[in-house]
């Protein structure tokens, strides 16, 4: 089988992030297809862009079997200059898209980038090449940079984007989500009852075997932990942005101060970092530490030293549609009973029962939590991450999602 994946901000381990396309593609490979993942040559998301001449309109790369092809798009850093290198894609897209249907000869056209204009040259490649044709749904827009952004409804940008998502409901033969309650949402623009599955982010087993084996963990890091050992490290190992709520994690921090069986741990580095430590400095908090980012796969050798580890979120009417964090897979897989601070009914956490759930940037329900589970003896802990281990080894792994995905469409 033949499968074109288009996600404008694809990558790999090579260039770095979206991972998710890649990761389902290797799979894909491994079951024998042929796969085919189409991107913008420029993303913010990546650490290194691939090379397109400027004489170029694309450029095929295969890595790992994969087979790449990249679409020349300017360079952003402003708002406009990167709606500017969305449009640029979109339109090469639609303007080559019977070059690219007959170079790969698809059977199955994946729209998969975060905005919903890439449906409208998937579709007319999947037409072309008499292939079916799937939407997958990342994020909720234009409903997503309406509540974020602030945009009107009647925002151009917006009603641009609304008629496209409309456009992929209609015309899909299946949505694919990483949201497990957004079905109702896309009802409601147009979707047909049975069109709709939810398939979430996952893991790669390779990753998490053998790690102390393969990779050691900075010695400041370890100095840290080892002071830590006789106390309940409550940890959070990812990027310190405002969209986290960490701001959360210090001031339930400040709650329990006078707790010396406890101590905190941020792991990583972003724009909220200046933020959380003059936080930290302002309520003289001895137990509370940072430490520098690390590799991404040394982030399973950073969490086995916590012993309750932290998730949240500000307060948003996206959550209610569901999450799908890379993060809570790894605490998970990490044997770890979580703390999750987000707006989110009826969690993951909460059905498998592997952590407490409490409302989004209340920092003293997320105290009492804390407390309840350092209440708790370490058997009982990691009974309760045992739980999430569980689940997300036997539903999450990459070959798993990979094979559920095409099962959706007939195809073994």
């Amino acid at each position: 089988m033949n499968i074109l994946l288009i996600n404008h901000y694809v990558g790999g381990l090579k260039y770095g992030m979206e991972y998710r396309p890649y990761y389902l593609a290797k799979e894909w490979v491994k079951m024998g297809h042929q796969v085919t993942l189409v991107g913008a040559s420029f993303s913010h998301l990546r650490i290194q862009q691939p090379f397109v001449a400027a004489n170029k309109i694309f450029v095929e790369e295969t890595i790992e079997g994969i087979n790449y092809i990249w679409i020349k798009t300017p360079a952003y850093k402003s708002t406009f200059a990167r709606i500017k290198n969305i449009f640029v894609f979109v339109c090469k897209l639609w303007k080559y898209s019977r070059k690219i249907s007959e170079l790969v000869k698809p059977d199955l056209v994946v729209a998969s980038s975060t905005y919903p204009l890439d449906i409208y040259p998937a579709r007319k490649i999947a037409k072309i090449a008499g292939a079916k044709l799937c939407y997958e749904v990342h994020d909720l827009w234009p409903l997503s940079p309406k509540l974020i952004g602030g945009y009107s409804s009647w925002h151009p940008f917006i009603v641009v984007m609304q008629l496209a998502e409309n456009y992929a409901y209609k015309h899909v033969d299946k949505v694919i989500s990483l949201l497990w309650n957004a079905e109702q949402h896309m009802k409601e623009h147009g979707l047909v009852e049975g069109k709709f599955k939810c398939i979430p982010n996952g893991y790669c087993k390779e990753d998490w075997e053998d790690l102390n084996l393969k990779e050691e963990i900075p010695q400041a890091h370890k100095l840290l932990f080892k002071q830590l050992e006789n106390k309940i490290v409550i940890g959070f190992a990812g990027g310190f942005a405002a969209s986290g709520s960490l701001e959360t994690l210090v001031k339930a921090a400040v709650l329990l101060k006078e707790n010396d069986d406890l101590a905190f741990v941020f792991v990583g580095k972003g724009p909220e970092q200046e933020y959380l430590e003059k936080l930290v400095k302002e309520h003289s908090l001895a137990n509370t530490f940072f430490l520098p980012a690390v590799k991404k796969i040394q982030v399973p050798l950073i969490i086995a030293y916590f012993d309750i580890a932290f998730i949240g979120g500000v307060h948003s009417f996206l959550h209610k549609y569901g999450t799908s964090a890379n993060k809570l897979t790894d605490y998970m897989l990490s044997t770890k009973p979580i703390v999750q601070a987000i707006d989110e009914p009826n969690s993951v956490v909460e059905r498998v029962e592997c952590g407490i759930c409490v409302e989004a940037e209340n920092s003293r329900l997320v105290a009492d939590a804390i407390l309840k589970l350092a209440g708790m003896s370490r058997e009982e802990r990691e009974k309760m991450g045992e739980r999430g281990r569980r689940y997300a080894s036997e539903n999450l792994e990459w070959n798993v999602l990979a094979e559920q995905f095409l099962n959706e469409f007939a195809v073994k």
